[in-house]
C-alpha cells in the first residue's frame, strides 16, 4: 500500500481493529501478532499525514502573519518550517517508490567476515555495531538475535533483527560486500591492511507464509554456546542450529539462555531466508541471486571505507561519497541508503556536499 493511500490505509485499520475487538481474538497468537503488526503500521503512517497537515496549517498562519510586514524573525521561521517540510515530502517520496511486496516489512540483516582472520572479523564487529547505531538513529527495533564471538577479536557471524516501517525496504540497499583499508591494530609493523565483511538482508517473512515448512524437512541440533554469555550458557545445550533439508539452508541461533528461544529466533531467520529463497525461484532470479553472493574479496564490494592514508567512504554503486568516515560508522547511513533507492526510483531534488566533514 503507498505511503500516501491515507483513506486506504485509514479503512483497513478500521477494518483490523475491528478483528482486534473480538473475544477470539488471541486464539490464534501469532496471527494476532501479525495483525497488531499491521495494524500499527498503519497507523505510524496515518499520524505522520496527521502531523505534516498541522505543521502545513501552522505555515500558513505564519505566512498571513508576515504578509505586509518585514518581520525578520517570523521570515526566519517561515524559512526553518519550509525546510523541514522539504525534508519530509523527499522522505515520503523515497517512501513511495517502495513498492516492492516485501518494502514495508522488518529485516533480518546477516553479517560474514571474509578471509583475513581477525582483521575481517574486526571489521564485521564495527559493521554489527554501524546498523544498530542506524536502527537507533531511525527509531527503529533491533535485536541481535544471533552472535558468534571471533577468538581474538571481532566476530565471526552476526544476525540482527531491525523491526519498524520499511526496514528492509531500507536495509536491502546494503546487501553485499563492504570493504576498509586503515593501519592495523592487530599489526606490529602498523601496516596498512584491506579487510571485507558481507551483509545480506532479508524480509522477515512473518505468519501467512505462501510455502509449508514440513517437520520431516528439518534437522535440529543443539549445542552448547561459545564466547561470553555467562555459566549458564555455556553450559547447556541452548544453541540451535536448524538444517532445511529441501534447500540445505542451515541457520543457527546462541544469544539467548532459553533452548526454547533461540528455536523461535533461528526458526523466524529461517522463514526469512525461504522466503527470499522461493520468492527469487518464482521469479526465476536464483542465478541471478547466486551472482549477487560473490567473492567477498576485492572487486565485489559496494562500498569501501578508507581510514588510510585519506578519509573516505564511497559507493561504488552510485558514486557517492564522504570524507567523514567516523560519522558514516556510528550510523550516519542515510544519505548512501538513500542514494541508492532513488537511483532505482525517483531522482533526487537536491545533492548536498557530500566531501564535508
Amino acid at each position: 500500500m503507498s505511503i500516501f493511500d491515507t483513506p486506504g490505509r485509514l479503512e483497513r485499520l478500521r477494518h483490523l481493529e475491528v478483528e482486534m475487538a473480538k473475544s477470539e481474538f488471541w486464539q490464534a497468537a501469532d496471527r494476532a501478532k501479525g495483525v497488531m503488526r499491521e495494524a500499527a503500521s498503519h497507523r505510524v503512517v496515518i499520524e505522520r499525514w496527521e502531523r505534516f497537515s498541522k505543521d502545513l496549517d501552522d505555515l500558513g498562519e505564519l505566512v498571513s502573519l508576515a504578509e505586509g510586514e518585514d518581520d525578520q524573525e517570523v521570515r526566519q521561521e517561515i524559512a526553518a518550517s519550509l525546510a523541514k517540510m522539504g525534508d519530509e515530502i523527499e522522505a515520503m517520496e523515497l517512501e513511495a517508490v517502495m513498492t516492492g511486496p516485501d518494502d514495508e516489512k522488518d529485516a533480518i540483516l546477516t553479517i560474514h567476515p571474509g578471509a583475513g582472520g581477525t582483521e575481517s572479523q574486526d571489521w564485521a564487529q564495527m559493521l554489527m555495531r554501524m546498523y544498530v547505531r542506524w536502527a537507533e538513529r531511525r527509531g527503529l527495533g533491533v535485536e541481535v538475535m544471533d552472535v558468534l564471538p571471533g577468538e581474538e577479536a571481532g566476530i565471526k557471524s552476526a544476525t540482527l533483527e531491525i523491526t519498524g516501517l520499511h526496514g528492509y525496504g531500507y536495509l536491502k540497499a546494503e546487501s553485499g560486500v563492504h570493504r576498509l583499508v586503515r593501519i592495523s591494530p592487530f599489526d606490529a609493523n602498523h601496516r596498512r591492511h584491506t579487510s571485507f565483511a558481507s551483509v545480506f538482508v532479508y524480509a522477515e517473512a512473518g505468519e501467512n507464509l505462501e510455502f509449508e515448512i514440513k517437520e520431516s524437512d528439518l534437522r535440529i541440533d543443539t549445542f552448547r554456546a561459545s564466547g561470553a554469555g555467562g555459566q549458564h550458557v555455556n553450559k547447556t545445550d541452548s544453541a540451535v542450529r536448524m538444517t532445511h533439508l529441501p534447500t540445505k539452508i542451515v541457520v543457527q541461533c546462541q544469544t539467548e539462555r532459553s533452548q526454547h528461544r533461540n528455536r523461535e529466533n533461528a526458526m523466524k531467520i529461517l522463514k526469512a531466508r525461504l522466503h527470499a529463497f522461493y520468492l527469487d525461484e518464482q521469479q526465476k532470479k536464483v542465478d541471478e541471486l547466486e551472482k549477487g553472493k560473490m567473492d567477498i574479496a576485492w572487486g565485489s564490494q559496494i562500498r569501501s571505507y578508507v581510514l588510510q592514508p585519506y578519509t573516505l567512504v564511497k559507493d561504488h554503486r552510485t558514486g557517492l561519497e564522504t570524507g567523514n568516515v567516523d560519522r558514516v560508522l556510528d550510523g550516519d547511513l542515510d544519505e548512501f541508503i538513500e542514494t541508492f533507492l532513488r537511483s532505482t526510483g525517483t531522482p533526487r531534488r537536491g545533492k548536498r556536499n557530500e566531501t564535508d566533514n
